[in-house]
């Protein structure tokens, strides 16, 4: 069942179900992707203990080799309510004998949405609770609802810079790299954009983009605290993501040792990570 959270100008249900933010609506419109499966069956998942795609679906920790398929188990794994009143809630989830056998760690996840008058707020903290550090990226996959045409919508970034997208080989990273013009920050959409999948961009300088169509703002993303950046959909698939990361696939020169993994998080034991983003619906 779903958790619900609610003010005077927005609703979120949230699936515990890997903490999944499957609605976010005012009294007019829904504004998360529904989740047709015929397109893509997800709303907006955690990527945890990795973001995107292992070379073999594989790495090494300590001499050992450890299996783990795409952006993680956390969105496969049922979390416990924490906390909940009507405008916020806190999701949990906490290492097992089963996540062990992907990732050695003991460890503490947490997401809590909160709402603000128009604006949801996602806050993740990661805690090591055992004894050597930690090492895990971590990452968001939202999907936002592109209801008409596609190319009615463009994306505006913050700062006005040059856009270098790392491009995928069979969900790793390649040693290719495009180009995207946009005009004064503004991106405008289209299908071809992402026919080699995802754009990628690492280290990107805006930390704010909104979703246009005409020109009217729709919904602003701003993610202070992540440094890389997915954006993502399918071939006539009415939805784009925006996706805050903290990591990345693998690339095709990729060692497989995790302490050399690029874009990797190291957290020492008893200490805490936290990062958080936010989704404004514009008025």
């Amino acid at each position: 069942m779903n958790i619900t959270i609610t003010n005077h100008n927005l609703t979120a249900h949230i699936n515990p179900m890997g903490a999944e933010l499957t609605s976010l609506k005012d009294n007019e419109n829904e504004y998360i992707w529904e989740g047709n499966p015929d397109f893509w069956g997800k709303h907006s998942p955690i990527l945890f203990p990795i973001v995107g795609t292992l070379k073999n679906n594989t790495y090494e920790y300590n001499d050992k080799q450890y299996n783990i398929t795409r952006h993680g188990f956390a969105r496969d794994n049922k979390f416990v309510v924490k906390d909940h009143d009507s405008r916020s809630v806190t999701f949990g989830f906490t290492s097992n004998e089963e996540t062990k056998k992907q990732f050695p760690f003991n460890f503490e996840l947490e997401l809590k949405y909160t709402l603000k008058e128009n604006t949801l707020f996602l806050d993740y903290k990661v805690k090591n609770t055992g004894k050597e550090t930690m090492l895990f990226s971590l990452g968001a996959h939202p999907a936002f609802a592109l209801p008409g045409n596609f190319e009615d919508y463009n994306l505006q970034f913050q700062e006005n810079e040059t856009l270098k997208s790392s491009q995928l080989e069979n969900d790793l990273i390649s040693d290719k790299e495009i180009v995207i013009k946009t005009n004064n920050g503004k991106l405008p959409l289209s299908y071809k954009l992402f026919e080699n999948d995802a754009l990628i961009f690492k280290g990107l300088k805006s930390k704010t983009i909104a979703i246009n169509k005409n020109d009217k703002e729709v919904i602003k993303v701003s993610f202070k605290d992540f440094p890389h950046l997915g954006i993502w959909t399918k071939k006539n698939a009415p939805f784009i993501c925006i996706e805050p990361w903290q990591g990345f696939s693998d690339s095709y020169n990729s060692s497989g040792i995790l302490n050399e993994k690029e874009g990797i998080v190291n957290l020492k034991p008893d200490s805490e990570y936290n990062a958080g983003f936010s989704i404004q619906i514009m008025r």
